[in-house]
Formats: structure tokens, C-alpha cells, sequence
């Protein structure tokens, strides 16, 4: 089980995707204010961020941003409902595991979120590191 947040201005949204993370067994906090939710990053340990990218007051690759200075562990899945190039790329470039476009389609989610968590061992979770040669 993953502990996930969710930033998405629109609360519907935040929920719906709560929902269907929840059925997989997943800790999902959601979020619709932006100070909130990084401010619950910087005092939780959340092995995964979705984040929309159109919010009210900024943007979510400005909170991707402060997320991963914050935590450079943490993954991220953007979200979008007016998906360009140009942001798919910033978002990768400063990190993003990945990205999904709106309408959230539940069987794209669930696959974009396994891969995320499958490339990063959760929080509390120790592995042993490789040696050098």
C-alpha cells in the first residue's frame, strides 16, 4: 500500500481519483488548495503526488517543482484536461513519473500509478545499496 496524495482544484476530480486508488488498497489524501498540499509533503512521508496541472492560484509544475526540492524521492503523475507538448516535457524534464489526461480513465490510472510505485521502493521501505567497484 502506497500512501498517494492528490492536488486537484476541482474537488470532484480529487475524489474520483481517490476512489479508484483506494480500491487498489492505497492511502490517498486529496487536496484542492495548493499550500495545503505542500504543506503535507513536507510533514508526511508520501510516496506518490498526482498533481493537476491547471490549479487556481498557480500552476502544478510549479508545485512539482517545490515537491521535488523538497523530496527528491518523491514521484509525481501529472494530470491534465488541456494536454500540449510543451508541458509534457517540463513536466518530465523537472521529473514527472509520468502524465495523464482528463477525463481520467480508471484502467490508464491504475497501470500509470503501478508503473510510478514500481520504479520506487515506498517510503520505510529499506533496499540495499549497490557497491562501487
Amino acid at each position: 500500500m502506497a500512501h498517494i496524495f492528490v492536488l486537484d482544484d476541482v474537488l470532484d476530480a480529487a475524489v474520483l481519483t481517490q476512489r479508484i486508488l483506494t480500491k487498489k488498497g492505497h492511502q490517498v489524501t486529496i487536496f484542492t488548495d495548493e499550500q495545503e498540499a505542500l504543506q503535507y509533503a513536507m510533514e508526511n512521508q508520501v510516496d506518490l503526488a498526482i498533481l493537476d496541472i491547471n490549479l487556481k492560484k498557480t500552476n502544478g509544475i510549479n508545485v512539482l517543482e517545490k515537491l521535488r526540492r523538497a523530496d527528491p524521492m518523491i514521484r509525481v503523475i501529472m494530470l491534465t484536461g488541456y494536454p500540449t507538448i510543451e508541458t509534457a516535457r517540463q513536466a518530465m524534464r523537472l521529473g514527472a513519473a509520468d502524465y495523464c489526461v482528463k477525463p481520467i480513465d480508471k484502467s490508464e490510472l491504475e497501470q500509470k500509478v503501478s508503473a510510478a510505485l514500481d520504479n520506487q521502493p515506498t517510503h520505510g521501505t529499506t533496499h540495499p545499496q549497490e557497491s562501487s567497484p
